[in-house]
């Protein structure tokens, strides 16, 4: 299947951003000056190690707001690659913000970068990704 075979369709349950969905971050997201902005405390449940939260987290929600960025912007669009960088963890009932933003905006293919900070600006994480327009 091609990315022209897809058709993005919002049901609500998304992990990261679902209204619908229980299990799910419920991150709101909010477009600003260019960027996707949101902010987020997580909890026990989304630890790797005892109170540190899972890498695995902290990448879907820099993917998230990656692909939100082109989609807030009317550029329906789906990751093909992402790169993610870990500085400092994120632990459990921390305060942080992620924000988003094309880089390279191109006919098929947009590069976008993310990054999750701490209250206090630490750097949780960095995120990089192609995405292919659908």
């Amino acid at each position: 299947m091609t990315s022209k075979n897809i058709i993005l369709e919002d049901d609500y349950h998304c992990f990261i951003c679902g209204k619908n969905n229980p299990f799910g971050l419920q991150l709101e997201f909010s477009f600003h000056n260019g960027k996707v902005i949101s902010e987020f405390v997580l909890k026990k449940a989304h630890q790797g190690y005892k109170d540190i939260i899972h890498g695995g987290i902290i990448s879907a929600i820099l993917d998230e707001a990656m692909v939100k960025t082109a989609l807030l912007q009317n550029m329906p669009a789906v990751t093909a690659e992402i790169t993610i960088r870990f500085r400092n963890p994120l632990m459990v009932d921390e305060h942080a913000l992620v924000e988003a933003f094309i880089e390279k905006n191109k006919k098929k293919i947009i590069e976008t970068r993310s990054e999750i900070r701490k209250t206090d600006n630490t750097i949780i994480a960095e995120g990089y990704a192609k995405l292919i327009r659908v």
